[in-house]
């Protein structure tokens, strides 16, 4: 499922895992009205399983690679003919990742929000996820998400309100087990897109680590990095992102 507001060239966001459009509403984190005062239709949908969008409890389906395979269907159902502006945050940046190598003319620019553990920091977050389904399906769902909760927050986040995950309890160890599997694509094939790329980093957060970000800007032959180091911070991102849409398009 999906929203699709404004008008202009087409910029198409994934979210995050365990989220959807409408919790990611409820943390207040991303401000989406300067994408559409800059001009773009503006699509935000609901990874599978997630929010009102359905999914079985298959593990492979919850790869970055297969959830990168359902954003290019995606964009076949939009119809988009014309490269689009892809952005994705956390979960959502690895989908977009491996699409726009997978098709790369179909994005013309990239916005990478909070990139997730990656490449050597991956190995503890999936040994934690692999974890996390087997507690699901012990204890169930309340207790993964007291652990959760019971764990320090970044200074960044730290008065964001804390969100029940968005999926039903029979395919949560799925997706756990699913985004254990998956890493983003190795950097030397990163280093071979060619889209301008604008990086949004938080400080202090291991599970979406300065280091990946940093990475990324270095693999990326076109890049700009901001790291938000406060809460106001991460609220100019909205203006930051449409900025550079606008900035790129014009350059």
């Amino acid at each position: 499922m999906y929203d699709d507001a404004g008008h202009g060239p087409l910029a198409v966001y994934a979210h995050g895992g365990f989220a959807s459009q409408a919790t990611e509403e409820q943390m207040g984190l991303f401000e989406w009205a300067p994408v559409l005062d800059a001009g773009r239709r503006l699509v935000r949908y609901d990874a599978r399983a997630h929010g009102r969008s359905t999914g079985a409890p298959v593990v492979t389906d919850y790869t970055y690679a297969s959830l990168a395979d359902d954003l290019l269907a995606l964009l076949d159902h939009l119809r988009a003919t014309e490269p689009i502006d892809g952005m994705g945050a956390s979960m959502g940046c690895g989908t977009v990742l491996h699409a726009a190598l997978r098709a790369p003319d179909r994005f013309s620019r990239l916005v990478l929000l909070i990139p997730p553990t990656a490449w050597g920091t991956r190995k503890a977050y999936a040994r934690a996820n692999r974890s996390a389904a087997d507690t699901v399906e012990r204890e169930g769902v309340d207790a993964w998400q007291d652990a959760k909760n019971s764990r320090p927050r970044p200074a960044v986040i730290a008065d964001v309100p804390e969100i029940p995950p968005t999926l039903q309890e029979r395919v949560l160890p799925s997706v756990l087990r699913g985004l254990a599997l998956a890493d983003l694509p190795p950097p030397d094939r990163i280093a071979t897109l060619r889209q301008p790329a604008l990086i949004l980093a938080w400080a202090d957060d291991p599970g979406h680590p300065q280091a990946t970000a940093q990475t990324l800007a270095h693999c990326l032959p076109d890049a700009q990095l901001h790291v938000a180091r406060t809460r106001a911070e991460v609220g100019t991102w909205g203006i930051r992102i449409a900025e550079f849409l606008m900035r790129c398009r014009n350059s």
